[in-house]
């Protein structure tokens, strides 16, 4: 079925739903590489008065990626709520806009929201987030609320959490300490204390958990760690006994691009039963983290759809949280501008991006964080990112990512410092996860507002760490 819609006398005509969806969408640099984007903003504006007047009932039959070849739409499909989509059936996606927008401005808009969450599919909250400005999607993430919990509570309203990553070249034991201890004295950690390994090897990553393990029971640190390592490696550590509190993967909206990590959803499914049975959760069982990214199925090769049609980015970015949402995640965030500038080429696209992201994963009720960042051959800056953070922390998002003076040393790219997270928490009111504001206080680095207090590491506990 085409679409068309008339502007100013000119009539622009869309193949198909893929085809309207893709020229909606906000300019930016990946739809250009795939050769789905809009050529005009006059032909951008028309495709989304196209796509307001689309019925939602028509993403339940016309497939974006088709049923047959894809075990994500099969997902998708097969796990429709009927009953929770009922109360919105009989709206078109500029109709879920004026829903939406008219339900965050009620009292119980978090319940509201979270009723239909289970009725809504990726491409619903996709299509709906191409017809709002970047203040529509901060008004709606922010009148959301989806928790998830393991030692700490995440997601929270007035809370947001951190992950602190001490990210170290070679892994370095020393360096890795330093960088906790830094991350700790500023308040963060919250979410988890996450590596990404310099190597997938199983003894080194071993090695990593066994650190991080004796780190947070010597300081009873309410909180859980990860070693960002492949499912499989997680999966086979688990069977060896290693202390594995959370399991990781990358994922992505398509087969073929989960199957370029080397992952199906029934590995997923098998690892995150392998984590729970161990109870080592103290508040929740929520034990799976995933990372995402806007690009990633078409850096694979994997972004077509129905008709050999390429899918666009933002769309495939949320068909992944289908993934994420079967499976319960205690933490999933996308790294927005990791992938680099072929992707999201400037500030102004990586911050709307940031926005979408974290309004589609919370909008389908995941408790959803953002890596704040950027490449450094990006059109973006540290003032891009002050922007974005504060964005997001407005909007309500879950967590965001923390490194060392805001220079991820082993991966090659921009994050958020320490510093950071004490400025949007003071500047917003915000704090951080109760049970970990309780172990903050109960060491003198907190006040009753959850707002970080100096310290004399000369005598405070943590000086252990500090002396290696």
């Amino acid at each position: 079925m085409s679409y068309q819609q008339t502007i100013s006398g000119t009539t622009y005509t869309f193949d198909g739903l893929v085809d309207v969806m893709a020229k909606a969408t906000p300019l930016r640099s990946g739809d250009q590489l795939a050769g789905c984007a809009a050529a005009s903003d006059a032909e951008r504006a028309a495709a989304a008065w196209a796509l307001a007047d689309i019925p939602l009932t028509t993403f339940l039959h016309d497939l974006l990626v088709p049923y047959e070849t894809d075990e994500v739409t099969r997902l998708i499909i097969d796990t429709h709520d009927h009953e929770a989509f009922r109360p919105i059936a009989t709206l078109t996606v500029g109709g879920l806009r004026d829903w939406l927008l008219d339900t965050a401005a009620r009292d119980d808009s978090a319940t509201r929201i979270a009723a239909i969450a289970p009725g809504l599919t990726p491409e619903m909250v996709a299509a709906v987030s191409k017809l709002m400005r970047n203040q529509d999607l901060i008004l709606v993430a922010g009148a959301a609320t989806a928790t998830a919990a393991f030692r700490t509570t995440v997601g929270l309203p007035g809370r947001l959490a951190t992950r602190l990553q001490p990210n170290h070249p070679t892994d370095d034991p020393r360096g890795i300490a330093a960088g906790t201890l830094d991350g700790l004295l500023m308040g963060c950690g919250d979410a988890v204390i996450g590596i990404n390994p310099a190597s997938d090897s199983p003894q080194a990553t071993a090695e990593l958990l066994y650190l991080l393990d004796e780190i947070r029971q010597r300081f009873s640190i309410p909180t859980q760690s990860c070693v960002l390592c492949h499912v499989t490696t997680t999966m086979e550590l688990i069977d060896q006994g290693v202390p594995v509190d959370l399991v990781f993967q990358s994922i992505a909206g398509t087969e073929g691009a989960n199957a370029n990590f080397g992952v199906t959803i029934p590995m997923l499914l098998e690892a995150n039963e392998a984590a729970r049975s161990l109870h080592r959760g103290t508040v929740g069982d929520n034990v799976m983290y995933f990372e995402t990214g806007q690009g990633s199925a078409l850096s694979a090769g994997a972004h077509l759809g129905v008709g050999g049609k390429p899918v666009d980015q933002q769309t495939l970015e949320a068909r992944s949280y289908a993934v994420a949402r079967a499976l319960q995640p205690l933490l999933i965030n996308t790294v927005v501008g990791f992938i680099g500038p072929e992707y999201l080429y400037d500030g102004k696209q990586i911050i709307r991006a940031g926005l979408e992201d974290h309004f589609c994963g919370k909008l389908l009720g995941l408790p959803m964080g953002v890596d704040v960042c950027y490449t450094n051959h990006a059109e973006a800056d540290q003032d891009d990112m002050d922007t974005l953070l504060t964005l997001l922390g407005v909007a309500g998002a879950a967590f965001v990512i923390t490194v060392p003076g805001a220079d991820d040393i082993m991966l090659g790219y921009q994050s958020l410092s320490f510093h950071d997270a004490l400025y949007v928490r003071q500047a917003l009111g915000l704090r951080p996860a109760p049970e970990f504001e309780a172990w903050l206080a109960s060491l003198g680095m907190a006040d009753s507002n959850g707002r970080m207090l100096p310290i004399d590491l000369a005598t405070s506990p943590l000086r252990a760490l500090a002396a290696g």
